[in-house]
């Protein structure tokens, strides 16, 4: 498979061809939509390489599925904490770094490049490349493997990549409460100022969700302390489910002209004055706007308030973005560290921003 690919990507770095990078294709939409000249499939090289439950480490082909790597994560009581949507039965873990993509619980356990240890990494020039390693404490050399999470494939193939994991919470609980919009921020900033062990939250509707795991103890004593609607456990499962998939309504009914995009700001703006339905996560981090306006209204509130905007699902209009144009001494950090590992645009030209 290794020399294949190195054939492959030799041919495309000496005649100018452009590959795409896929695995199951679950993650297609996500990004800038770029014309390329030829695909290379990951899918094939598949398997979990290492795993030992003891060190919290696993270490697994690009093409392993995701289903894959959590059922045998299931078997020892433990998970990916960052929780990544799958986005279709057969999404792989090379995908799911690539894109970078994280769930209900990245508020509290972190973001997807906080749990990668180390990667394999076949380069623009076909060469193969290793960074970090397969355990928790490695200081060696720069930290390349977590800047490979969210580049969406544009600095080379990984072909290998090893992920901390965390046990699954003895107890879960979900508690339910109806308030507006700016009372639930205020309600969620409070919260996340005690010790309490959240671990999801959502509000869309006049209803704001909370999830809590941990330890039967502090769960219990969390849902007598705070109060609200106990949501039975199956509805619960639905919901977070519903969630990380993006199978709830509010992300599947949208009406014609409607798009949907993902603001990350501080947790503790106010409502935005923005037209169209709101879906908040994270504490209010991560809000999510189904609406038919564009671009610039949408970026200039979240840049007001000190976040910014991505067009998640839907076609860019004339002149927009899919992620937010980065200032002059940004980009050229990012054309740099692109010309280092891909000097002749072989991989997701374009993916990310125009031109690189």
């Amino acid at each position: 498979m290794f020399q294949q690919w190195q054939q492959q990507i030799a041919h495309a770095a000496a005649n100018d061809v452009h590959l795409r990078i896929r695995g199951s294709g679950s993650k297609d939409f996500y990004g800038e939509q770029a014309a390329f000249d030829a695909v290379l499939h990951t899918r094939d090289y598949a398997g979990i390489v290492d795993y030992d439950p003891a060190e919290l480490v696993l270490t697994a082909r690009c093409g392993t599925r995701l289903a894959d790597i959590a059922a045998a994560l299931d078997e020892c009581g433990q998970m990916l904490a960052f929780e990544p949507p799958f986005f279709g039965a057969h999404a792989t873990v090379g995908g799911c770094v690539a894109a970078g993509l994280a769930g209900p619980r990245r508020a509290q356990a972190g973001a997807v490049k906080d749990f990668v240890l180390g990667a394999q990494l076949l380069d623009g020039r076909g060469q193969c490349l290793n960074f970090g390693g397969r355990v928790m404490k490695n200081v060696a050399g720069y930290d390349v493997s977590r800047l490979l999470a969210g580049s969406l494939g544009t600095l080379g193939l990984i072909t290998e990549v090893s992920l901390k994991v965390l046990p699954q919470p003895p107890a879960q609980a979900t508690l339910q409460f109806h308030l507006p919009q700016a009372a639930a921020i205020e309600k969620l900033n409070a919260w996340h100022g005690q010790p309490l062990p959240l671990s999801g939250s959502l509000w869309t509707q006049g209803v704001l969700s909370l999830r809590l795991g941990g330890a039967a103890a502090a769960v219990s004593a969390a849902c007598a302390a705070l109060g609200g609607e106990l949501l039975p456990p199956g509805e619960a499962a639905m919901l977070w489910y519903g969630v990380r998939e993006q199978t709830l309504p509010f992300f599947n009914d949208l009406a014609a002209g409607e798009r949907l995009w993902r603001l990350s700001l501080p947790d503790t703006t106010a409502p935005l004055a923005l037209k169209g339905a709101v879906l908040l996560e994270w504490g209010g981090g991560q809000r999510w706007y189904r609406t038919d306006a564009d671009a610039a209204p949408i970026r200039a509130a979240a840049q007001k308030a000190g976040g910014h905007a991505t067009l998640f699902r839907g076609t860019p209009r004339q002149g927009e973005t899919v992620f937010t144009p980065l200032p002059t001494a940004l980009m050229s950090i990012h054309r740099r560290l692109k010309h280092t590992f891909d000097p002749h645009n072989v991989f997701n030209f374009g993916r990310m921003y125009a031109g690189f």
